[in-house]
């Protein structure tokens, strides 16, 4: 049997590339001295990595990708009210609902591989 390897690396590295902007705005909170916004934004970056790589496909072969993404997405997910607290109300003064948009790219493979298992 195959190794796979770039796939492995792909869910992987994918996934950590995704909590990028948790870790880097965990730090930036931190640097500002927001110590609870940034410990907490830690602790989601981690616990959504976590996610990824207990979920990992390859170790549940004939489970569905859908279910193995759907931890790390709401990990992800809970990163956008994290941050909004972490800038606080006034800032979120500034969103509309048209800003949630940029989510469909996102959850876009829950979509395109969702029903797809690793064996298949």
């Amino acid at each position: 049997m195959q190794t796979r390897r770039a796939e492995q690396l792909g869910w992987l590295l994918g996934w950590a590339g995704g909590y990028l902007w948790i870790l880097a705005l965990a730090l930036v909170f931190l640097v500002r001295g927001q110590l609870a916004v940034g410990l907490s934004g830690l602790a989601l970056a981690a616990l959504g990595y976590g996610a990824v790589v207990q979920g990992r496909p390859w170790r549940a072969p004939r489970t569905r990708y859908w279910r193995l993404m759907l931890l790390p997405y709401l990990a992800m997910l809970a990163g956008v009210p994290w941050a909004i607290w972490g800038f606080g109300p006034e800032a979120a003064g500034q969103l509309n609902a048209w800003q949630a948009l940029i989510l469909l790219p996102v959850l876009s493979p829950i979509v395109s591989l969702g029903w797809r298992c690793w064996d298949r």
